[in-house]
């Protein structure tokens, strides 16, 4: 998943929307709080999805080498309270348990990534490949087979061996797509006869600007205004194409929405988001080159700069037509949407992704945000997204790779109701945008299990499980949005609004059983279970204490 964007933050303002302006944009005959009752398509596949760095732990076991993650966060300052990968939810060790809670859910598929240092140390297949690695992605794959569980692998999801980082700058140079393709070749060569569905990377926006520009993310680097534009083409140029299965990318968008829906500029600023966002990578994958509106801001800047040639890179006649075509579907990882409007950025004030767009992001503050400080829960961007890449890109087949919500406390929570309603909004926005023909094929709730959150460390929950992260058997227990996914998936449908209804009320009362049995773990740490006691009462008394310091104040001056 995912990460905070602060580099993005920065450019975040908070727009006081008046009641109806959110009805301004009329996509369909449905407002923005509409509810459709209906089913999805037979066949319609269900699933979860996690990552290798984020969940498997064993991060020096059984010969796996160095990935840039384990450099990055063994560095002080660069997550939240020094966290790090290192055990995670040990997901390597208790990968048949998870694989439990997979069947229990009654999904369709699973979705995880391989450990590039895991099976190539080095990052070089003349180098070394690690069978005891090898065995352990065969024996998940025939595990999940096994139980009726379709495998989607994602093969890069941010964990590049670091000593390719080392020797040639990582993404930064070309001879990344070579070795790229060695790895993926290998994975093809020893798992293609059982994985059907590959997906070359994993939210390449992320990889780029947060490992590239901002340094937000592993390796680091900030190379502001050229470092995302180089990785993300060296990316594109990894095309693979196999003929005995189906292989696709996973990209992630926020939608853009127009502050003002009258205004040509707002209007224009939204398209330019988006298509500086997702169209950044979708646009060469399905049309051969970069979004035109890519290449005029950044070739005007890069001129205005006194540059020779354009920041961005470009791609030859012969690349054009080879990248074109190159997936069989498109993943689509989605969380959030903003409100755009128009922002000049002087060229002198100097040169990044983000004033290369000039746009400004704005939210509405009745948005609920119960987590990561990007996420704001808004339904209705998600068929809009749909809707523009069907038309865009001549409606491909789509699998949702990432969709879900994080919770941000200290507390043990497992009645999780504001991701019920997430995930009841979003999945109704995916049927809606079924119905509009939007060619959608299956749906991955992000996460299976709380799990390492990039820079964030722990302090952020995208589960479906939680995870108790402090017991070194790190436990699994179910939360109500458990309950509430599996009934949609069982339907395969929202039939009425009575039998919805009816889930969520299920689903809150089965937390409460889980609740019990977290609290009676005689290894759950005492301090997690009391906050949620103490906080608030520290709170109270720190408000009490500053009222009666304020009355003291106030009589004092009388």
């Amino acid at each position: 998943m995912l990460s905070h964007r602060v580099g993005r933050a920065c450019h975040v303002l908070v727009l006081v929307l008046c009641l109806s302006a959110a009805e301004d944009f009329d996509w369909s005959a449905n407002n923005h709080d509409s509810f459709y009752y209906g089913t999805f398509p037979n066949g319609f596949s269900w699933g979860a999805g996690s990552s290798a760095y984020q969940t498997e732990g064993a991060w020096d076991k059984d010969g796996k080498g160095l990935s840039i993650w384990d450099v990055f966060t063994h560095k002080k300052g660069k997550t939240f309270l020094n966290d790090t990968g290192d055990s995670s939810c040990e997901g390597y060790y208790k990968f048949k348990d998870d694989i439990s809670l997979i069947k229990e859910l009654n999904l369709n598929h699973y979705r995880f990534s391989i450990s590039w240092p895991r099976i190539m140390p080095t990052g070089i297949r003349s180098d070394h490949v690690n069978e005891k690695g090898v065995k352990y992605y065969n024996a998940l794959i025939d595990e999940l087979l096994k139980n009726n569980i379709t495998p989607i692998v994602t093969l890069y999801h941010w964990d590049l061996p670091q000593v390719l980082q080392e020797k040639y700058g990582g993404w930064q140079n070309i001879s990344m797509i070579n070795y790229f393709n060695d790895f993926a070749n290998l994975c093809f060569e020893r798992y293609g006869d059982r994985v059907k569905y590959w997906i070359t990377f994993n939210n390449p926006w992320v990889l780029a600007v947060e490992g590239y520009e901002t340094g937000e993310h592993a390796p680091g680097l900030k190379l502001r205004g050229t470092g995302a534009y180089r990785a993300a083409h060296h990316i594109i140029k990894n095309g693979v194409i196999v003929q005995y299965c189906m292989v696709g990318i996973s990209l992630s968008g926020d939608w853009g929405e127009p502050v003002d829906i009258t205004n040509q500029k707002d209007i224009e600023a939204a398209e330019r988001y988006v298509q500086f966002y997702i169209g950044w990578f979708a646009t060469p994958i399905f049309h051969g080159d970069y979004p035109q509106v890519m290449k005029d801001f950044i070739g005007r800047k890069s001129a205005q700069q006194g540059l020779g040639t354009s920041r961005l890179p470009t791609f030859s006649s012969q690349e054009k037509s080879y990248i074109k075509g190159t997936s069989d579907f498109l993943g689509v990882g989605h969380f959030t949407t903003r409100y755009i409007t128009q922002k000049n950025f002087p060229f002198n004030r100097g040169s990044t992704y983000f004033s290369d767009r000039d746009v400004a992001e704005l939210v509405d503050p009745r948005w609920p945000d119960p987590g990561s400080e990007w996420l704001y829960s808004v339904p209705w961007g998600f068929r809009r997204l749909l809707n523009f890449i069907k038309t865009q890109y001549g409606n491909p087949v789509i699998f949702i790779t990432e969709n879900g919500v994080s919770e941000k406390m200290m507390c043990t929570e497992l009645c999780d109701d504001w991701r019920i309603q997430y995930y009841k909004g979003y999945i109704n926005e995916m049927l809606k945008a079924i119905r509009d023909g939007v060619n959608v094929k299956g749906y991955t709730a992000w996460s299976l299990l709380d799990k390492f959150e990039w820079d964030e460390g722990y302090s952020e929950r995208f589960g479906l499980y939680y995870v108790d992260f402090k017991n070194k058997n790190k436990p699994r227990y179910p939360k109500a949005s458990v309950q509430f996914y599996k009934r949609i998936i069982k339907s395969n449908a929202f039939p009425n609004q009575r039998e919805v209804e009816n889930w969520k009320m299920k689903a809150t009362e089965t937390c409460s059983t889980s609740n019990q049995l977290l609290a009676a773990d005689p290894l759950t740490s005492h301090m997690e279970m009391v906050t949620e006691v103490v906080v608030p009462t520290v709170c109270t008394l720190c408000i009490l204490i500053s009222a009666v310091f304020l009355m003291f104040l106030l009589r004092k001056r009388n």
